[in-house]
């Protein structure tokens, strides 16, 4: 078993076969969105949709979002009752469902310590920690940007701590998801964040957080596609100095799942520990883009990212680490690991660091392989099957990541469902 660093055939789409259709299907520009959807719109315009050619990309078969022609609503049903098969929200959590259509908080009374922004508080922050992480122009950026009509908006106040679950389902055609989260001086918020998407369709998830000095963010992505649906998310975050976040993202089953974490530690002094997990196989793409940046001394970042591909699925993994000359004394460490199941399954994974500072301690490393023949043996000689032998090993190699999570978001994806959302088992 190999893993392959070749770059595919080039599947270049023009724009004018699926995005001007698609484009003319949105309704007129409104409401508190207005503005960013005429931006995203003319940037969907301007810009060429990416393709092989271009570097992040020349792994990323984008041809799965030709399915955004279909019309908006199908397929509700199957993503509603994906939705109400959940377990009710845990005890002292406070859960929403976005659906992207309707006001997230509409009717809701928020819990202490939780409260929505206003009107100038989100045009003064919508879109900031994009332009600061560096990605307020990318082309998934711009596609959630011409498409989004709701807006979740929320500040942890100072000193509160909060448990939150937010659940979302796609039907056919896109599901446009933004979110914009401000926590205050030692303010403290676990987010538990379920994506489903039950048959054809794609997901497109934004997501802002700035954490001022001292505050805790937790948040427990799980991720759950369909081999005909497409997830593209983008996650961004701004650090002040002694604030954490520890960023774990756990996606099995879409035909594509791009994720693109992108961190900011604004004066450093702050630790960022990121934690990723993805299973494919058939033919599915699995692609992490991770960017974080140190503009001070000190900073912390513990990076992990895991893959496990069978069949002929592919993973992609690049990790990019800037330590400018401002950010001494930083201790940053980043890792991929990658699980190979078959010998049709590849791996591209390129970690990187960028060091001008020269007093760090800075460490990355890329390994991939497969199940260890001695580790089979030893099991099997003690009485377990060759086939439960090899998911006991799975498991292992999986838990790592798994554990990472909040308790409740690893409770919407023990292995057994990841295995099966991917015909591992």
């Amino acid at each position: 078993m190999t893993a392959s660093l070749s770059a595919p055939g080039s599947s270049v789409m023009g724009r004018s076969a699926w995005l001007e259709p698609w484009l003319a299907t949105l309704p007129a520009p409104s409401g508190p969105l207005e503005a960013v959807q005429v931006r995203g719109r003319r940037a969907l315009r301007e810009q060429p949709v990416p393709s092989s050619r271009q570097e992040d990309w020349r792994f990323t078969d984008l041809s799965l979002l030709q399915q955004l022609q279909q019309a908006p609503g199908a397929g509700d049903a199957a993503a509603a009752a994906s939705a109400a098969a959940l377990p009710p929200p845990a005890p002292g959590a406070f859960r929403l469902v976005l659906d992207g259509r309707s006001d997230p908080l509409d009717g809701v009374t928020l819990p202490e310590g939780l409260q929505a922004l206003n009107p100038l508080e989100i045009g003064q922050g919508l879109g900031h920690t994009l332009a600061a992480t560096g990605c307020e122009q990318h082309w998934p950026v711009e596609l959630n940007h011409a498409a989004a009509g709701t807006l979740l908006a929320l500040r942890v106040t100072a000193r509160h701590s909060v448990r939150l679950e937010l659940v979302s389902a796609a039907g056919a055609g896109l599901l446009p998801l933004r979110l914009l989260l401000v926590l205050e001086e030692k303010a403290a918020l676990e987010v538990n964040q379920l994506l489903l998407a039950p048959g054809p369709g794609s997901i497109s998830l934004v997501l802002e957080a700035h954490l001022a000095r001292s505050a805790r963010l937790h948040h427990g992505l799980v991720a759950l596609g369909h081999p005909e649906a497409a997830l593209l998310g983008h996650l961004a975050l701004e650090q002040e100095p002694e604030s954490s976040a520890n960023l774990t993202a756990v996606s099995a089953g879409w035909g594509l799942a791009r994720l693109e974490p992108r961190v900011l530690q604004v004066d450093g002094q702050a630790v960022t520990t990121l934690r990723g997990l993805q299973v494919v196989d058939g033919r599915q793409i699995a692609d992490t883009h991770s960017h974080v940046r140190f503009n001070g001394p000190e900073g912390q970042l513990d990076q992990l990212h895991k893959v496990v591909a069978a069949g002929q699925g592919r993973s992609v993994f690049n990790g990019a680490v800037r330590v400018p000359r401002e950010a001494q004394r930083t201790n940053a460490a980043q890792l991929s690991r990658s699980l190979l199941l078959s010998d049709r399954a590849r791996i591209d994974t390129k970690p990187e660091l960028e060091i001008v500072a020269d007093d760090v301690k800075c460490a990355h490393g890329a390994t991939v392989s497969s199940l260890q023949t001695d580790e089979l043996f030893y099991l099997q000689s003690r009485g377990i099957g060759a086939d439960q032998a090899a998911q006991l090993l799975q498991r292992a190699f999986c838990e790592e990541v798994l554990r990472e999570l909040p308790a409740v978001a690893r409770a919407w994806c023990p292995l057994e469902a990841l295995q099966r959302q991917d015909g591992l088992a």
